[in-house]
């Protein structure tokens, strides 16, 4: 069983009102993943979302017991189920109102997670809160640098956020990306023809790292995300491409 689920079952036992808004405290960070998941977007507490995520966990909380499996996914479940409903809700009155394609795929299964770097993002930027500015309490520099690659990934029509569908989870994806990835970092006019294009120079760049079109393409966001994060001075975000980073040290022996 897992640490969350047995803890739920130790506070429901116990029936401690101050454990159970502890539990909920604790975990801030899986309620805005899960909603930002659904909504497609970074959720913060100011949001709508989040209001309606807090309540559907709060219902799984009270809802779970050991036989409908981990709590996780049950958490997961009604939190995507209640945000649909708000988000169907929404678009009736708000035409303009886009919902993710993947909104409306079948229900997450309990041992589902969102991979790659997105998801990386969003716990961290939820833990440390979203304050950038130097000399004030809240400041962080994980929030400064996370604003700083969205801004470089804007004109490419995609953010850190959208990354979860195309970061890459087999091994040996893996090694293609990062072969990729490798070489527009070291072929200079590679990565310029990324920037002039917004996107991806094919043809060059299956001649330079022997990858397929179709592996590229498939992963492309990933590899261009990771490719601006690793050329510019983002030394915190570096730590969340660390398979790539490792790639380079053992390449460069």
């Amino acid at each position: 069983m897992d640490d969350m689920s047995a803890r739920i079952l130790e506070i429901k036992d116990k029936g401690s009102e101050q454990e159970l808004n502890s539990f909920i405290a604790d975990n801030k960070s899986f309620i805005i993943g899960a909603a930002s998941r659904v909504a497609g977007r970074y959720i913060s507490e100011s949001d709508d979302e989040y209001s309606i995520a807090l309540i559907a966990f709060s219902e799984a909380i009270n809802s779970y017991d050991e036989a409908k499996g981990s709590f996780p996914g049950l958490a997961r479940t009604i939190i995507k189920r209640r945000l649909i409903d708000f988000i169907r809700s929404e678009s009736r009155h708000r035409n303009e109102l886009s919902v993710e394609p993947f909104v409306m795929d079948a229900d997450l299964s309990d041992e589902e997670e969102v991979s790659g770097l997105s998801m990386e993002v969003l716990h961290r930027t939820a833990e440390i809160g979203t304050e950038s500015n130097p000399g004030t309490p809240g400041f962080n520099p994980h929030a400064e640098e996370i604003e700083a690659v969205q801004q470089i990934l804007a004109p490419y029509n995609f953010s850190l956020f959208d990354l979860s569908d195309c970061s890459p989870k087999a091994e040996k994806t893996r090694v293609h990306c990062a072969a990729a990835v490798n070489a527009l970092l070291d072929d200079r006019e590679l990565f310029d023809s990324m920037r002039e294009k917004r996107t991806l120079p094919m043809k060059d760049l299956v001649n330079a790292c022997k990858v397929s079109k179709k592996i590229l393409d498939r992963h492309r966001r990933y590899i261009i995300a990771a490719a601006e994060i690793l050329n510019g001075d983002y030394p915190l975000m570096h730590e969340y491409m660390s398979f790539i980073r490792t790639s380079l040290k053992t390449k460069n022996r």
